[in-house]
């Protein structure tokens, strides 16, 4: 989440998904203003955790698609433009799941 503050990402949020779902443990999503920042929050959230000795498992997405998935295994990040989070509205889909931390 550091990370993802780091650059100025907006809204973000952490949902502890364990008890909801059976493929991750927590969800991070966050906003971007524009492509070139999306671009940074996720390239900023994966080197701290290439740090940390955590490889992604796979990304998928585009800056371009407004949304990208990063998939850390039992953590996956979420990156979003605005008109793309607001209408896909993660938070309302999975509204079983506890937010953890909120930034916003």
């Amino acid at each position: 989440m550091e990370a993802a503050s780091e650059k100025q990402a907006t809204d973000i949020v952490m949902l502890d998904m364990k008890g909801v779902c059976t493929f991750a443990d927590y969800f991070v999503i966050c906003s971007g203003d524009t492509q070139r920042q999306i671009e940074a929050i996720c390239e900023e959230i994966d080197v701290v955790m290439r740090r940390e000795g955590i490889a992604p498992h796979r990304r998928e997405g585009t800056v371009d698609s407004g949304w990208i998935l990063v998939d850390f295994g039992d953590v996956i990040v979420h990156v979003f433009a605005s008109a793309e989070r607001e209408y896909y509205q993660l938070e309302k889909l999975w509204s079983k799941a506890t937010p953890l931390i909120r930034i916003q």
